[in-house]
């Protein structure tokens, strides 16, 4: 297939409520969408999901494929206009210019320059947005059903009374299994208290806690030492030094998942006693041929691999929903942030307004091909 046109759109998304970045909170979220248009060429097109059990995907001679990715690097400020810390190291604007900058080179070439591109990028939410973007237009994600069953997010709000947590807890479907639990965000007591409430109300349930890096390892001991172990799956990034998780496992053996520390652009693979699972966020970490080598290596040492969302619009979260379909069939992702935005993005999820193309600010740094606002 050959790219025909090529479109870059941002977005601003007002939330209806306040979201945790860390210990951070954010009012909105802002992003690109990339539109793409890609014509037949007759061939069978090919992907580097290796490991799905998919098939290529025929196209007619002259059919053209349209499709659109969201790239929104979880960088910016938070609510007191504090530069967000931990996620995202590259800016909306460090990748709105790189991407006005590639995509005139990629008109009129063939997709698979989607996949070398997103190879040689620096910046992870533009490699895995491309590598995407091939998968979309080969066919890829239309072949699988996504996971639509989500683990719920339990956290406070700030701008919102206790009353609406405890009915969100009520509310819970009996199917449910498993919850999300924001910690290392207020006071021990009360986010203890929340542990206990929870289960005091569904005993049948197991929590994944999630600390961001937010306990000194005394603090994550005295944490542990008052936790129910054997309702708790485990815990994300409990300490602020990662090599104090393995102190903490050792002293209480409190299963533990990594998160942040795969950030790291030199971070390796390496099995430490106590690790239980890599929570992978494919916006921050980068391409689908790096992520599946990630999840290959991590599942040859017993390792789960859960995706997770960086607080994607609905268009990303269904595409994650598509992706982790494929790449972690077995797991439930984490993908149950879209409660506080007020507004949906190209992919409806029951909002009472889905915006269109039509609503988003065509980049005026390029204009790669005409565009269609359709």
């Amino acid at each position: 297939m050959i790219l025909t046109s090529l479109s870059l759109y941002l977005y601003r998304l007002p939330l209806d409520s306040f979201l945790p970045v860390g210990k951070q909170r954010i009012d909105h979220r802002k992003g690109l969408v990339l539109q793409a248009k890609a014509t037949a060429d007759g061939e069978v097109c090919d992907t580097e999901i290796s490991n799905a059990e998919v098939t290529d995907s025929e196209v007619t001679e002259g059919e053209v494929k349209e499709s659109h990715v969201e790239i929104a690097p979880l960088s910016g400020f938070d609510i007191d206009q504090q530069p967000l810390s931990g996620f995202s190291r590259e800016s909306l604007d460090e990748v709105q210019q790189a991407l006005t900058v590639l995509l005139p080179k990629l008109q009129n070439q063939s997709i698979d320059c989607l996949l070398e591109q997103a190879e040689a990028s620096p910046y992870p939410s533009i490699a895995f947005g491309l590598s995407l973007l091939h998968a979309k237009l080969s066919g890829k994600l239309d072949a699988v059903r996504p996971l639509t069953t989500a683990v719920p997010l339990i956290y406070q709000p700030t701008d919102a009374p206790k009353a609406e947590l405890i009915a969100k807890i009520a509310s819970l479907k009996p199917s449910v299994r498993s919850v999300k639990v924001k910690v290392a965000q207020t006071s021990m007591e009360d986010e203890l208290s929340l542990i206990y409430g929870i289960l005091s109300q569904r005993p049948d349930l197991k929590l994944r806690l999630d600390a961001n890096c937010g306990f000194s390892l005394e603090q994550a001991l005295d944490f542990a030492a008052c936790l129910p172990l054997d309702s708790i799956e485990y815990i994300e990034e409990p300490c602020q030094h990662p090599q104090d998780n393995h102190t903490l496992y050792r002293a209480i053996p409190l299963p533990y998942a990594l998160d942040e520390s795969l950030n790291d652009p030199d971070y390796q693979f390496v099995m430490h006693e106590g690790l239980t699972a890599l929570i992978i966020k494919p916006m921050l970490l980068g391409s689908i041929e790096k992520l599946q080598r990630l999840i290959d290596e991590a599942h040859n040492h017993g390792v789960r691999c859960i995706l997770s969302s960086s607080l994607e619009s609905s268009l990303g979260i269904n595409d994650l929903a598509h992706l982790a379909a494929i790449l972690t069939p077995d797991e439930i992702p984490g993908l149950d942030t879209l409660t506080a935005f007020s507004q949906d993005l190209l992919v409806p999820s029951g909002k009472l307004q889905c915006l269109t193309l039509q609503c988003l600010t065509l980049n005026q740094l390029e204009r790669v091909a005409s565009t269609v606002q359709d």
